[in-house]
Formats: structure tokens, sequence, C-alpha cells
């Protein structure tokens, strides 16, 4: 009996033993864990040894301490009755733990994750986290194929690419019958901005004479635009064209000759001029941005308005010079159709100038289509003017001036007839000396005639269109000088390009 109480006692002894450092043990020797079969046998076998038989004394003594003393749980709480148990754990296993440190084994890698960069050249990169050394990399490798994509004169060639030749001349659009234009016109140059005299187109008496073509040469300038030459010259521009040539001006410059005051107004894209003249008679020309005349309005004092010329209507484009119309097929007299101002009477130059077209147009034309088109021309009649100018000059002398009396009186009259008649003034040259002098003069010697008309015989300007043509229309076919070819023409064109005018 005595030795069944030594066994329960050694057990309970050895249970509470385990219960008082559990935690301490598991913690600090996971390790030892693994042997606990063989350490318990041991302990066991230890305390069986030291049983021993005590008296019944001794056993009450001892179960009275047992009743008195703590409970196993509470131990725990305080600081480790035993320290020496946890340092036996530590040393019995040192591989255990040790392995983890070193890098090199393969089964310590798995549980550091900062050994999984080993690729990286530790040399390299400790002063640079793992994380930060990727967005360096790709910086680095982009910038060498960038560098061929912008040369400098990659860069320079494209940014200012240089204008074509033509980019700034006026495209001409083909005429309606098919046929390709054989020439171009530049547009003319901007109204003026102040008035002007007539002197340098009416030589006074006594006066000497002023201007001339050695001062208009000097004033060229030319520029190319593909295959055509523009060459500006004062208040004009030549257009050279292959072999053909043209010559264009703005007429609000002959509007202000002797005028009280001159304005120019900016509206929208159209440019105004207001010429006011005697009488208080204002004269207002509107043109498009490139120059090209769109309305002619004539305004008197009590502010009544007469369209003159009116380019806007239906149709009608401003850079469509040309027309292919087939030439007139007259058969009467040659007299009754062109006649020179010199040998017919007073009756037959006004009938001339009141005559309608020789055959009917089923259309009406612009004032630009008229002035470059000689086949739309020669519908109606002409008069052919004997005024000679001196070489070189486009001033009219006091006697020359006095040879248009006849042709003013004719234009009164149909003017007074209808205020909306419009005439036309050809400059004409012989074929000697150069394409460009014959086109300035003949050009300017047209704006004298129309300019000593009103200035000498109060023929409205605005009922006037002048327009030079050089030698390209020699009434007699000779290259040499001819008096007969250094003429000034006047047309009556109310009918091409107005549909009320009388036909």
């Amino acid at each position: 009996m005595t030795s069944l109480k030594t066994i329960l006692l050694a057990c309970s002894a050895l249970t509470a033993a385990v219960a008082a450092g559990p935690a301490a043990f598991a913690a600090t020797a996971p390790a030892a864990s693994l042997q606990r079969p063989a350490t318990t046998a041991r302990v066991t076998a230890q305390m069986f040894a030291q049983a021993a038989p005590v008296s019944p004394e001794e056993q009450k003594k001892r179960e009275e301490q047992k009743k008195h003393a703590p409970p196993p749980a509470a131990k725990p709480a305080a600081p480790p009755p035993h320290p020496p148990a946890a340092k036996p754990a530590a040393p019995p296993h040192p591989p255990a733990v040790r392995p983890a440190a070193p890098p090199r084994p393969p089964a310590a890698q798995p549980p550091h994750p900062p050994a999984a960069q080993p690729p990286r050249p530790p040399a390299a990169q400790p002063p640079h986290p793992p994380t930060a050394q990727p967005p360096r990399p790709p910086a680095v490798q982009h910038q060498p194929p960038a560098a061929p994509i912008h040369p400098p004169a990659a860069q320079v060639r494209p940014a200012a690419p240089p204008p074509p030749p033509t980019a700034q001349a006026k495209p001409v659009a083909p005429p309606p019958g098919g046929a390709t234009p054989t020439r171009a016109v530049a547009p003319p140059p901007p109204p003026p901005t102040k008035t002007q005299s007539a002197n340098q187109f009416i030589q006074r008496n006594g006066q000497r004479p002023s201007g001339g073509l050695a001062e208009v040469r000097k004033e060229r300038r030319e520029i190319r635009e593909g295959n055509r030459t523009v060459i500006q010259e004062g208040n004009r521009t030549i257009v050279r064209d292959g072999n053909r040539s043209t010559i264009s001006h703005n007429e609000a410059a002959r509007f202000a000759v002797g005028a009280r005051d001159v304005k120019v107004e900016h509206r929208g894209d159209d440019i105004v001029s207001i010429v006011l003249r005697a009488a208080g008679v204002a004269i207002i020309s509107t043109t498009d941005r490139d120059g090209h005349l769109l309305r002619r309005v004539r305004r008197d004092r009590d502010g009544r308005e007469v369209v003159i010329i009116d380019n806007r209507f239906a149709g009608a484009r401003p850079d469509d010079y040309f027309v292919d119309v087939p030439p007139p097929r007259y058969r009467g007299p040659r007299d009754r159709y062109i006649i020179d101002a010199g040998r017919a009477d007073r009756a037959r130059i006004y009938d001339i100038l009141d005559a309608p077209p020789i055959e009917r147009l089923d259309r009406r034309y612009t004032l630009d289509q008229v002035r470059y088109s000689e086949p739309l021309r020669q519908y109606m009649p002409r008069v052919d003017l004997d005024v000679n100018f001196d070489s070189g000059s486009w001033q009219l002398s006091p006697s020359q001036i006095d040879q248009l009396a006849e042709i003013a009186d004719a234009i009164n009259d149909a003017i007074a007839k209808n205020p909306r008649e419009v005439f036309l003034i050809e400059g004409h040259t012989d074929a000697v000396g150069t394409v460009e002098d014959n086109l300035s003069l003949s050009d300017r010697r047209a704006e004298s005639v129309a300019v000593a008309l009103t200035e000498e015989f109060n023929v409205p300007p605005e009922n006037l269109v002048t327009q030079g043509y050089g030698e390209e229309y020699l009434k007699v076919p000779t290259d040499g000088p001819s008096r007969e070819n250094r003429r000034v023409a006047i047309r009556r064109i109310t009918p091409l390009i107005d549909r009320t005018a009388r036909r």
C-alpha cells in the first residue's frame, strides 16, 4: 500500500514539474521536444529510485504542506524559478538555429525574402535598395535610341519648308469653253489714301514734261512665281506668263485726281475706298482682299446711289479672267464697226458709242473678263483716237486735249440717257521697245485720256474704265514704228456687264 502511494506522489510531483514550466520549455527548446520520450523515462526512473518508504507522520506532514501550498498554476506568473532550464535547450541543438543565418545553404533561402536578390552584384548596389533600382535602368536604356530620331537637320527643314514657287500666284480657272488660258493676271495695288494732282497726266501751257518711262524703270521690282514673272511698278503690276503679258492697276487712284477727300475702310474681307469729288459726289469702290473690283457706286449729295459696276452677280468669280467665246461674225461695212475719230463726223461718233453689240449675247460678264478677253470685246464697236504722245511719255498737251471734245460730248450724252453706262478706254503702242515698256506706256496713256475727259470735259470718272494692251493688238502688222498703232480706243461695254442695258 505504501509503495502505491509513493508511486502516486512521484507522478504528482512529475506532473507539477511539467506544469510549472511548459511555455518556457517549448519556447526555448523547440528542438528538444523531439527528445521528450527518452527524457521523461529517465526522469521517472530517477524518481522511482529516490522514492523511499516514509512514516505515517511524514506522510501526514507532506499532505498538510500540500494542502497549504499555492496552486501550481500561480507559479508560472512569477519569474522562472529554474533559469538553468532554458540554457540546456539552446546548446544541445545549435544546428537547428544556425543553418538559417548563412545564405549559402539552399534550405535556408526560402524563409528569407532578402536572400532572393543574389543575382544582383553586391558591389554595384550597396547604396541603393533593390526596390529603388528598377526605374533607373529603363531610363538609361531608352535614351540611346531617342538620339538619332532628332538630328538638328531633321528638325530645321520640316519646321519651315519653303513655300512652293506658285504659292502666291493666283490660280486661273479654265474658261467655260474648256480652253486653257494663255496668260495670268495679278491683282491691282491697293487704293490710294490721299488726293492726287492731274499734272502727271496733263501738261499745261508752259509746263515742262513731268515724269517719264526712265523714272518708271527705276521703280520696277521683279518677283519670280514659278513660270511667271511679276513686276511691281509704282501703282501698277505687270505679269509676264509665257509669251503673253498683262498689266493691272487700281482705278481708285484716278478717281482721287482733283478730289476733295479720300477714305479707305475695311469691312470684313472687303476694302472700301470712298472718294469725295466736287459737288458732293462720292465714288464708292468695293474690292476683295486681293484687290479685285466687286462693286462701284456713285452717291450724290442727297444720298441717292447708282450702281455703276456690280461683279457680285450669280456665277461671277473674281479670279475667272478669261472666257472662250467665238468672235462675232460681222458682214457690214467697216466704218460702222470701227471708225477713226479724226475722219468721222460728230453723228457717226455718237452712233458708235451708243450702238448695241454686233451679235446678241446670252449672259453677262465681269469687268475683268471684258478687260482680258479680246473675242468678247469684239462684240462692241470702237472708236480709234489719233492721240500722239511724246516718246516715253504719257502726258497730254493742250492741243491733244482739244481733240477729245467730240468724244466727251458723245459719252456725256450717253450717260445722260443711262447713268449706268460704262466705257472702256484702251491704250495701244507699236512694236518698238520692250514688252514691259509698251504695257506701262499704253496703260498710263489710257489713264491720261480718262483724266482729261473728266478734268476738262466733266465726264464722270466712275463711268470710265482704262486698260493698257501695249503691242499685243497691232492695228497695222509691223515691227517698226507705226503712228496708227500708237492709238487710244474707246468702246461702250455696258451690254457686256449689265443685263438691264439696252442690247
